[in-house]
């Protein structure tokens, strides 16, 4: 399913998995919450707390495909790449 499809569906939760640095310099999506990448392990019940479809996104798309995996590989199914944090925020400028 493509990005813009699961966002149009609704009941989603954003996850912006930068470095609280970056989102100071390049800017950040209002109702995403940031948990760097680095994190994700020791806060995994936050993520899986959340109802609906989770979608990881961050500067280029690279780590918050790490992050997809991981989820993933503990089993979860409702979980997206989100890709980068300027086509992502573009894509929901466009919607």
């Amino acid at each position: 399913m493509a990005i813009e499809d699961v966002l149009r569906a609704g009941n989603y939760h954003l996850i912006d998995v930068r470095e609280p640095m970056e989102l100071e310099v390049d800017g950040h999506i209002e109702e995403a919450q940031n948990i760097p990448l680095g994190e994700l392990e020791e806060r995994k019940q936050e993520v899986l707390n959340l109802s609906g479809t989770k979608i990881f996104f961050c500067r280029s798309g690279n780590r918050s495909g790490k992050a997809t995996e991981y989820f993933k590989s503990e089993g979860m199914t409702d979980v997206y790449n989100g890709g980068g944090y300027n086509d992502l925020k573009e894509t929901l400028d466009n919607l």
